[in-house]
């Protein structure tokens, strides 16, 4: 993976991490109960940091995100203002988020409306994703009858994350919890998706994150939520289309354009090429398009 930029120095806060995308800070002064989640410009592909970075990406997912929670019907990590919390720095107040600190549950929850992506290539493999059974004779792009809850093992730093089925998740969190990621993960996308055609787009998968509050005990969403970097969005009228061809009806809300012409102008090998700056506006614009489509 290409290193990483220093993260920035923030007043009343110490950075503990950075992943591709995100930088993590705790309290100066060794308050357990806080974090703060601060969303880069950063763009990544094929587990590469591209240059340049995605002009106000960061504050469009943090945007996006809290537009979310406030429509999830069920806790999550966002902290409120005061009682002993630091202040977020004001050059980062668009694209953090104070949270809680949780105990993060190992397991990534996807949950899949429609067969594509890797989905769609396990399918093609062995005729079902994560274990479970699909009618034959789908297709790349077809919504499914109803979602399916198709767990991943967070991998540690620097491996890739490991698609397992929903037993394998309950020997790793226990049965209770397991059930209880996979029965909030399945509401959580349905309402979304119902939300989503209301605006004409269609919400095709999705990935959450839970935790556990330690001092309520309490199961908690977490990171970053139905963003165009956790979710894969389709324009409705686009996919009802059928004189369109496959890739313009599939054509999503996120990075494709970058992964797309990373793939036509480099060979894995070496140091990534910079991104042309029609590259990087057209990305953003996706992004932009997605908030704006969404939230009006």
């Amino acid at each position: 993976m290409t290193e990483l930029p220093a993260p920035p120095q923030l007043p009343g806060w110490t950075h503990t991490y950075s992943g591709k995308v995100r930088d993590l800070y705790v309290p100066a002064d060794g308050d357990d109960r806080f974090l703060l989640v601060v969303a880069s410009n950063r763009v990544s592909a094929f587990d590469h940091v591209l240059e340049p970075p995605i002009p106000g990406k960061g504050a469009l997912l943090t945007t996006l995100s809290n537009w979310w929670f406030s429509r999830i019907g069920i806790a999550n990590h966002l902290a409120e203002a005061g009682d002993g919390a630091p202040v977020v720095p004001a050059e980062v107040a668009d694209r953090a988020m104070l949270t809680r600190r949780l105990e993060m549950y190992p397991i990534e929850c996807v949950v899949r409306g429609a067969l594509t992506g890797s989905g769609y290539a396990e399918y093609r493999r062995s005729g079902a994703v994560c274990g479970i059974e699909l009618p034959a004779g789908l297709e790349d792009g077809d919504l499914l009858e109803e979602p399916i809850y198709t767990p991943a093992y967070k991998a540690p730093l620097g491996e890739h994350d490991e698609n397992i089925t929903f037993e394998r998740s309950a020997e790793l969190v226990g049965p209770e919890v397991a059930a209880a990621l996979r029965d909030a993960s399945l509401a959580i996308f349905t309402a979304a998706r119902d939300q989503a055609a209301e605006r004409g787009v269609v919400l095709a998968d999705t990935k959450f994150e839970f935790g556990r509050d330690p001092r309520t005990g309490e199961l908690v969403l977490a990171d970053e939520v139905l963003t165009s970097d956790s979710s894969r969005y389709w324009d409705a009228e686009a996919y009802g289309n059928t004189g369109l061809d496959r890739a313009a009806r599939l054509a999503s809300f996120d990075k494709q354009i970058v992964r797309n012409w990373l793939a036509a102008h480099w060979d894995r090998t070496g140091t990534p090429p910079e991104l042309p700056a029609e590259i990087v506006e057209r990305t953003r614009e996706r992004y932009r398009e997605l908030l704006e489509r969404l939230t009006a």
